[in-house]
């Protein structure tokens, strides 16, 4: 039996996904396989690491991944977009099964000016993500 498994979509897998896989494989240790993808990968964004980190979280095996490297391949248990673009595309792309979810989450990549400002919008990013996958976790069966 595997564990269930948990894909973050979003368009770039560059920021918000990416956090969102770091942020539960930390949180839930080995309850679940967790992982990201994005319809049109980049690459993962430096202000991304440099708020993982600074929060303790584990930025190791961190890449963009296509959403092709899943779709097909292996059952889903749990999708869970984070950018409105995904989710609007979703329903083209992803067959039917497991558990859907979406969490608007503000793109912290479109946010300009300063250094500060643009990890500013990142650790807000970052710090909502954290507090969605609590509150999710928290309502997992057995989690009391």
């Amino acid at each position: 039996m595997h564990l269930p498994r948990v894909l973050f979509l979003c368009t770039g897998n560059t920021a918000r996904s990416q956090m969102a896989e770091a942020i539960l494989r930390q949180r839930s240790g080995d309850s679940f396989e967790v992982h990201s993808a994005g319809l049109e990968p980049s690459e993962v964004r430096s202000e991304t690491i440099a708020v993982l980190k600074e929060a303790g979280i584990s930025t190791e095996g961190l890449r963009s991944k296509g959403v092709d490297e899943y779709l097909g391949k292996m059952h889903i248990n749990y999708l869970v977009t984070v950018c409105a673009h995904a989710e609007e595309s979703c329903p083209r792309i992803w067959p039917v099964g497991g558990h859907r979810l979406f969490w608007s989450i503000s793109d912290p990549a479109v946010v300009y000016g300063s250094d500060d400002e643009r990890l500013a919008a990142f650790r807000r990013a970052r710090d909502e993500i954290a507090r969605l996958i609590d509150e999710w976790l928290e309502s997992q069966p057995g989690s009391d």
